[in-house]
């Protein structure tokens, strides 16, 4: 579950921003505003939040919310959909058309319909501007109404309502009816427009309604099991009951049934293994292979889990079982080339994953391991030509400018090994590291347009630093409330 303490933190970031960007909230906020707000917030919660940077999962969840954004005809804003690790069942829509969806909740689903229901309910949020129309009536009744309703429509409390939120970041008072009460009308008209959506994207229904009884079935927990989604998308039984209908008047007789491709499976898994409970995984994936041992989706979770446990040579054995029935299938390929690396067998690794590569060119994590192996077997030329590729096709990468800065410095190339170095360590916010390699390099350089590259990088350094010390010192006062 979120950690109290941390979402207050975002919160009050987000919210002193809001409250610069939008000095006259009498005008209301416009989507360039919007947009401004999108940068700051996504800043906040890469900070203080673990988004999963899986290439498969993310490329798959982009597809299905892509395909869902092409059936909008005048969306506001382009759609971007990110996956947070997360037990809590929770999504929603930030500013600017940035959707979060949980590792939890993704977890719970057994189809494609019903992530791509999810995800149309928030594209609908998205398409009529609920945020910005959150934020411009929040902004009008004060600051600490503000923070509550804006802590409940972006990432709410772990297991607690709306009012409960409020609580977290002080009371609503009289703001906080009203502002239920145009929830509820928010979430009707998402709702609605959201299973046109689904319908003309070739969805069924029945998987919106399928993960909304599921998110239901959580309240029978107790309270403080209450998933966050019922927090910001209330009355989850009339919309239940709404959706049902809907699906009787317009899918009769099961005239979409919900599909539960290939792919979902193989992202389904791969969810759960790597970025779930490794003894669950273990036990569910044991389990699927007992029952269905020619299903290579059921070996490959089970390596991919078993790989979390460090038991290579089993994880190796199930992914080769995968391979059996999807020979050329490069997500499997890329995996048992890193199962090869961690073992230590890098000459296996290194043949496996130029294959992976060859098959798909963009396989992210495929070029991270081929570059870090042949960085290991010495061959560093061939680690920063597979590590340069991954730069150039996701220059966000968390690790590859990492490995890429120890591949020049073995081979001795130092005022690049240092300039990788320095904006690994910025990205990750270790300000004074990243200062001593950028040094260097200015140190080093003699290119005049290489030397004010370098400047321009530590002045940012520096004012992302200054901006650090500035918000602990905003969320001291707030931390030792919840003490």
């Amino acid at each position: 579950m979120f950690c109290n303490k941390k979402f207050t933190t975002v919160i009050a970031c987000f919210i002193t921003f809001a409250l610069i960007v939008l000095p006259h909230p009498s005008y209301g906020i416009t989507i360039q505003e919007e947009d401004e707000l999108s940068r700051e917030f996504l800043k906040m919660v890469r900070k203080h939040f673990q988004l999963i940077q899986d290439p498969v999962i993310l490329s798959y969840v982009d597809a299905v919310g892509k395909r869902i954004m092409e059936q909008v005809p005048s969306a506001p804003f382009k759609g971007h959909f990110y996956v947070f690790k997360s037990n809590v069942y929770n999504a929603f829509a930030a500013p600017a058309g940035h959707i979060f969806i949980s590792s939890g909740i993704m977890s719970a689903m057994d189809s494609e319909d019903e992530l791509a229901g999810i995800l149309a309910h928030e594209i609908s949020h998205v398409v009529c501007r609920h945020i910005s129309d959150k934020i411009e009536r929040a902004s009008k009744v004060n600051l600490v109404a503000l923070a509550g309703i804006v802590a409940g429509i972006f990432l709410g409390a772990a297991g607690a309502g709306v009012a409960a939120n409020a609580v977290t970041v002080g009371s609503m008072a009289a703001g906080q009816s009203a502002m239920l009460a145009y929830s509820r009308q928010d979430e009707r008209q998402a709702d609605n427009i959201g299973l046109q959506y689904l319908n003309d994207a070739g969805y069924s229904a029945r998987g919106l309604l399928a993960i909304l009884k599921k998110i239901r079935a959580k309240t029978w927990f107790g309270p403080e099991e209450i998933p966050t989604y019922l927090a910001t998308h209330p009355a989850t039984e009339e919309r239940i009951s709404r959706i049902h209908a809907w699906i009787e008047d317009n899918e009769p007789d099961e005239s979409k049934p919900m599909a539960v491709p290939y792919d979902f499976g193989m992202v389904h898994a791969r969810l759960n293994a790597l970025y779930g409970d490794t003894g669950e995984a273990l036990q569910t994936f044991s389990a699927r292979v007992a029952r269905t041992p020619s299903d290579p989706v059921a070996h490959y979770g089970y390596a991919l889990a078993l790989s979390g446990a460090n038991r290579w040579e089993e994880s190796i054995a199930h992914l080769k079982a995968a391979l059996k029935q999807r020979a050329f299938d490069p997500a499997i390929l890329g995996d048992l080339g890193r199962v090869y690396y961690l073992s230590g067998r890098y000459e296996e690794a290194r043949s496996v994953l130029e294959g992976a590569v060859s098959i798909d060119p963009n396989l992210d994590y495929a070029l991270l391991y081929l570059g870090r192996t042949r960085l290991e077997m010495q061959d560093y030329a061939g680690a920063v030509e597979a590590l340069q590729k991954l730069l150039e096709k996701a220059p966000d990468h968390p690790t590859v400018r990492y490995f890429l800065g120890e591949a020049y410095g073995r081979m001795e190339r130092m005022e690049k090994a240092h300039y990788q170095l320095g904006l690994y360590y910025k990205r990750k916010g270790e300000f004074k590291t990243a200062a001593f390699h950028l040094s260097r390099v200015l140190k080093a350089t003699i290119d005049d347009e290489k030397r004010e590259e370098i400047k321009k990088r530590m002045a940012e350094i520096d004012k992302e630093e200054a901006e650090s010390r500035r918000e602990a010192e905003a969320a001291e006062p707030r931390r030792r409330q919840l003490r």
